[in-house]
Parts: C-alpha cells; sequence; structure tokens
C-alpha cells in the first residue's frame, strides 16, 4: 500500500505520523510527504472506489463555494490486492464547540450559494460568458448530482429532475424502500409507503425550492473545528432542499441552539419545516436499516404512520 502511495503522490517521504482514525465504513492515517501532511481513507469493499469518487466529487463541489471548510481531496487509487484508497489534506481537527454558531451560518451560506448566482444571473442579464473574476461554477437549476455520492456505502441516485418532490420520493426513498423489499419484504413498510407518496405533495404547497449544493450527512460525527472555524467532511453531496440537511443534524445530537439560530436567522423555517422533516428523516431511518438491521425499522414505520395520518 505505501509503496503504491509514494508512487502516485511521487514523494520519495511517506512517514505515519500516529493520527489515526475511521468509523464504521472505512479506515484513515496521516502520512508526512515531501508536499505536507495528508490523510489517507482506506477501504477494501467491491464498492470503495465509487464511494471515495463520490466523496471527493463532493468535496470538491463544496471546496468552490468557499462557504465552510472541507479538506481538500487530491487523489483516489486502486491498490494491488484490492483496497482503494482516499487521499485528502491533513486538518488538525478537534471536536465542534466554539464555533457552533458559525458553522450555523457557514452552512446557510452554502446552501444560499446556488440561488444567490442564479440572482447574479438574473441581474447580469443572463449574460452569457465569464467577465473577470467570476469563478467557474454555472448556476444549477435542478436537483441531483453530476456523479453517484454514497450515504454510508449504500449509493445515492443522484439522476437530475425538475421537481423536488418527484426526486426525493422516487431517488431517496424508493430505492431505500426497495433495499426493505429485497431483504425482509416488510409489509408494513410497503402499505405505509403507498399512502405516503400520495400524501407527499401536499407537504409543500405553495414552496419555490431553489437547489442547494448540500453536505449530504451532516450528523455530529462529520463535524468538527480547528482555531480558524468549522469543518465539515466525510459529505454525500447533491443539489436538494435545504431542508433535507437538517433531518440528520436533529437525530444524533452533536448540535447546539447557537449553531440553529445562526442557520435560521439567514433562512428562516417555512410553514410546515417540522412535517417535512419528519419525511427527510424517514430517509436516514430507512438508510440505517438498510445498512445497520432491523433495530431501525420501528422508526422508520413510525415516521410513516405519522405522516399519514
Amino acid at each position: 500500500m505505501e509503496a503504491a502511495l509514494k508512487r502516485e503522490l511521487g514523494t520519495s517521504v511517506l512517514r505515519p505520523t500516529g493520527h489515526s482514525g475511521g468509523g464504521c465504513i472505512s479506515q484513515g492515517q496521516s502520512y508526512d510527504t515531501d508536499a505536507g501532511r495528508v490523510y489517507v481513507k482506506s477501504n477494501s469493499k467491491a464498492e470503495a472506489r465509487r464511494m471515495f469518487e463520490g466523496e471527493m466529487e463532493s468535496l470538491s463541489a463544496i471546496l468552490q463555494t468557499q462557504t465552510v471548510k472541507v479538506p481538500k481531496p487530491i487523489k483516489v487509487i486502486d491498490v494491488p490486492g484490492g483496497s482503494t484508497l482516499f487521499v485528502m489534506e491533513h486538518l488538525e481537527m478537534r471536536s465542534l464547540n466554539r464555533h457552533s454558531e458559525k458553522l450555523g451560518t457557514q452552512l446557510a451560506d452554502l446552501h444560499l450559494h446556488n440561488q444567490r448566482l442564479g440572482e447574479k444571473l438574473k441581474k447580469a442579464g443572463n449574460t452569457v460568458g465569464k467577465s473577470g473574476g467570476q469563478t467557474d461554477i454555472q448556476f444549477v437549476d435542478r436537483f441531483g448530482f453530476h456523479t453517484v455520492t454514497c450515504c454510508g456505502y449504500l449509493p445515492q441516485v443522484n439522476d437530475w429532475q425538475n421537481d423536488w418532490v418527484t426526486f426525493y420520493a422516487r431517488q431517496r426513498i424508493q430505492p431505500q424502500m426497495d433495499m426493505v423489499e429485497k431483504n425482509s419484504g416488510d409489509r408494513e413498510a410497503r402499505e405505509l409507503w403507498a399512502q405516503l407518496q400520495l400524501k407527499i405533495p401536499s407537504l409543500f404547497c405553495d414552496m419555490e425550492i431553489v437547489p442547494a449544493l448540500l453536505h449530504g450527512d451532516l450528523w455530529g460525527g462529520n463535524v468538527a473545528e480547528d482555531d480558524s472555524g468549522p469543518i465539515i467532511f466525510d459529505p454525500a453531496s447533491f443539489y436538494g432542499h435545504s431542508e433535507y440537511e437538517l433531518a440528520i443534524a436533529g437525530m444524533f445530537g452533536g448540535f447546539s441552539n447557537s449553531f440553529y439560530s445562526a442557520y435560521h436567522s439567514k433562512i428562516p423555517k417555512a410553514s410546515g419545516f417540522d412535517k417535512r422533516l419528519k419525511l427527510y428523516q424517514l430517509f436516514h431511518y430507512m438508510n440505517h436499516w438498510n445498512h445497520f438491521g432491523s433495530g431501525y425499522r420501528g422508526s422508520s414505520l413510525n415516521i410513516m404512520r405519522n405522516l399519514v395520518k
């Protein structure tokens, strides 16, 4: 592995630093190289390359907005013998504490970034071509992403759609439901989903949703800080409804009142927010059900029962 890393990074120095980490999906290790310190994630699953490529594209997209700090992605490398590596900038990270409020502000800026691009375009009279100083980020007017991203190790369908309700029902909940069906043939889940599909449009009455670039898996374990401010990592990005981001944030703790206050001072809660939040949490409970087993079945079905009432 280290020989492959040296070759692919073009470095003569590759020294483990003692910084290691990882979650339930991948392992990580930091190294000193000729060009500075890097962090290397490794995974030997068959789908590791797809997962890491999605993460690399997600980090690149967030980085381009210049709104919230992420580790700079460097390279995805296949190692002989079956492992895949993802090399990124090493950041000295500690638990989010002092910079909670700043994260709320910066996350809102990330979510508003595409909308502001659209407004600038309108002001400029939809002029095509770039004037000096413009970035090469394009305004995105649909929901989806240019590549597959993974929430955990399961792939997300990111095919472009014009309509958010269609995107969310077909490309977020339906694939999870298909996996449940395949693994357990859960009849109650199937019946509840048939009812809920008819109800979903009523949760979005009179709403205009501008696609927002999302981190996609923003729970307490994927945020940190350094002296300069907050850091987010392990994204599963796509362009979606900004409210979607707050669903998993509220499921496993990790975010303070100051985070939410700062966020909502820039993006106020719209009417029906709490019900839609439950709808968005349904994806994450089902995703956990498909990753970790039927311990998450009860939470998934409860949400559907409450939403079809």
